[in-house]
């Protein structure tokens, strides 16, 4: 049996969350990124406290190992990532995650849980889906998350 890298020399990975509004999911997204070393950025208006007892209750007691970034703007968050790849996560496109070659310093864009992303960023050329059964609106934020992370890692890891 092939032993696993260790993720501490795994590629940089950035989840990105905008406007999310459940803290149970962003509590479980930040232990995700705990536990692989990716960094959590909140853009905008969140539907939570980060101080709230669900979002700390979801992320147990990984919040000090969370790479955490509040960001005001998805522009503040472009400007200061001028180089980087952004990739929006939408079930508006039939373009899948895994055409992608992730790169090592990626943004992986994910919308808020009753109404996904702005349309501009769903319309985008690097918009991509993850596949499910025709006729169910979507998937759980933090299992979206933790599918298109492990096929970064997956790619660039592993």
């Amino acid at each position: 049996m092939q032993k696993a890298e260790s993720y501490s020399t795994m590629s940089k990975l950035n989840i990105v969350l905008y406007e999310p509004e459940i803290p149970q999911n962003t509590g479980n997204i930040a232990r995700l990124c705990a536990c692989t070393g990716s960094s959590l950025y909140l853009v905008g208006k969140l539907g939570f406290s980060l101080t709230s007892k669900y979002t700390k209750r979801a992320g147990l007691d990984y919040w000090d190992s969370v790479d955490l970034h509040k960001i005001d703007t998805m522009d503040e968050l472009f400007e200061a990532n001028k180089d980087a790849n952004f990739y929006y996560l939408t079930t508006k496109t039939n373009r899948l995650y895994t055409d992608v070659k992730f790169q090592d310093g990626d943004f992986i864009v994910f919308g808020p849980e009753t109404r996904g992303l702005p349309e501009k960023y769903v319309t985008d050329k690097n918009a991509l889906t993850i596949p499910m059964k025709e006729g169910q609106r979507s998937l759980n934020l933090s299992n979206s998350v933790a599918i298109v992370a492990y096929e970064v890692i997956r790619q660039n890891g592993l």
